[in-house]
């Protein structure tokens, strides 16, 4: 290590590093490849595609991309001008205003990876095209990374559709849940209509200058192709739009893991794939087997009749995204309801609100490393902890920016009190606050602090409110039901009828 540094310098290593992805201080032929791919221009066929060997016969699905850039007022680091934030570190982000292939032409047979497994699954139930093989155990992937590992198996596909919006797409997300998960939507005799979530992110910047993640929320679509991939009916993946911030960005300043990372947020209006119509035959014979031309006689191409699908069996939309995001966040089997409706919820049900608010989404990684990604796959998840959320609280999280928003509309001066009493026991990055129907805040606390104390032995806490239970193992779920039955202990005066 000492001697590579001093040949290379700290970039150099920095880049070698990037590269050097066994941490071996030897660069192997598939290492160096990102590089030659780069120097060359020339991209050889990976080993996954040759295995795929196209059907002359096959059909062919044409997609187009639809891409509106990130809008750089939304980013907070946008209101003091982006201060001290070198132009070179958002020039990757700052460039990418087009999808890099607009269109694709890409066989039909190619999306069988969106075909469910073998053993009979029904309709809802969800499975992982690509499993996600980081927990709270194996920790979180390297920053420093320019180049995509080669994609396998069934991430070939998604590579190929994501590498239409920008060259460098992670189909692995360096965060947990990483991955894509599916389930079927509708059924019929001959075809499935499947409902996808997928988890990646971009790597905007290339060296000289140091790393720029790119990750939205979500990706998620649905594909209707026949139970054989032969045919594809139709086709959509798009990052959602419906909430004000729906990207996360982190990027380095140093040359190293341990450098410097500045986070922020922001709102890309329209990342989007869509099919042009159904896949076609590239070749079409007649009864006989001989080869027709694909255009009539005046020169127009052939145009393809399909028939209806009735659907036997079909759950909606919201069902089946449902479902995709309780396979990602088990913590989501409790409903997490918007802010001013889950209070509505609590008036109408006399419950508490066990409100989460946090700086960054849920579904992409959170600025500071353990604090909200630590809740959600240990104290969150737990069946303790789900039952009683489920017994006695309506469930919410919040953005800080969204509460602001609502804060300052005055339209409604109640929903503007509520986001008012709550921003008001804020504190950096995630706060969990339980609270009466009025939005009165009975009890709160920072997940910062509630992680320190739950690392701590149980005779150094001080605070008894935080108190260990025997009856559980594991001190972050015991002080965490400690935390929301105290909610509900300091709730019984104004809860009484």
């Amino acid at each position: 290590q000492e001697l590579a540094l001093k040949s290379l310098g700290n970039e150099g290593l920095f880049l070698f590093s990037s590269l050097d992805t066994n941490k071996d201080l030897y660069l192997s032929p598939e290492e160096f490849k990102p590089i030659a791919e780069k120097l060359t221009g020339v991209s050889p066929v990976s080993e996954s595609e040759e295995e795929e060997t196209p059907d002359p016969d096959g059909e062919t699905l044409s997609i187009v991309a639809k891409f509106q850039p990130l809008v750089m007022e939304t980013m907070t680091k946008s209101k003091d001008g982006f201060l001290g934030i070198s132009h070179v570190a958002l020039s990757g982000l700052r460039n990418w205003t087009a999808p890099a292939a607009p269109m694709n032409v890409l066989l039909a047979r190619q999306f069988k990876a969106f075909l469910p497994p073998k053993n009979n699954l029904d309709v809802g139930d969800p499975w992982w095209i690509i499993p996600s093989e980081l927990n709270i155990f194996t920790g979180y992937l390297s920053n420093n990374r320019f180049y995509p590992p080669p994609p396998k198996g069934k991430e070939v596909i998604i590579h190929k559709l994501l590498s239409m919006f920008h060259p460098r797409p992670f189909v692995r997300t360096r965060f947990a849940p990483q991955g894509a998960v599916a389930c079927i939507q509708a059924s019929s005799s001959f075809y499935y209509s499947i409902a996808f979530r997928i988890h990646a992110e971009f790597q905007l910047n290339e060296p000289p200058n140091f790393p720029f993640w790119f990750s939205p929320g979500q990706f998620t679509g649905y594909i209707v192709l026949s139970k054989d991939s032969s045919h594809v009916r139709d086709f959509r993946l798009f990052v959602p739009n419906n909430r004000s911030l729906n990207v996360d960005m982190e990027w380095l300043y140093g040359a190293s893991e341990s450098s410097n990372m500045e986070v922020d947020i922001g709102y890309l209006p329209q990342m989007e794939l869509e099919s042009t119509g159904p896949s076609v035959p590239t070749v079409i014979h007649d009864e006989n087997g001989n080869v027709l031309d694909s255009r009539d006689p005046s020169g127009e191409p052939i145009q393809f009749v399909f028939e209806e699908i009735t659907w036997q069996q079909q759950i909606t939309w919201q069902e089946a995204a449902h479902r995709l995001e309780v396979a990602m966040y088990p913590f989501k089997k409790i409903s997490y309801l918007p802010f001013t409706e889950a209070f509505e919820r609590a008036q109408a049900e006399k419950k508490l609100v066990h409100s989460i608010l946090l700086w960054a989404k849920p579904p992409v990684p959170l600025p500071v490393p353990g604090s909200g990604r630590t809740l959600r796959e240990t104290v969150l998840e737990s069946s303790p902890i789900l039952a009683l959320l489920n017994e006695s609280f309506i469930s919410s999280w919040s953005l800080v920016k969204e509460l602001e928003e609502l804060q300052s509309n005055r339209e409604n001066e109640f929903y503007s009190k509520l986001a008012k009493l709550h921003l008001e026991k804020y504190n950096f990055p995630v706060e969990m606050i339980i609270c009466l129907p009025n939005g009165t805040v009975i009890h709160h606390i920072n997940a910062n602090y509630f992680l320190d104390i739950t690392s701590m032995k149980p005779e150094d806490v001080e605070s008894s409110i935080f108190s260990f239970s025997s009856n559980f193992e594991d001190p972050s779920t015991a002080t965490y039901l400690q935390f929301l039955k105290e909610g509900l202990q300091r709730a019984k005066p104004y809860l009484q009828p």
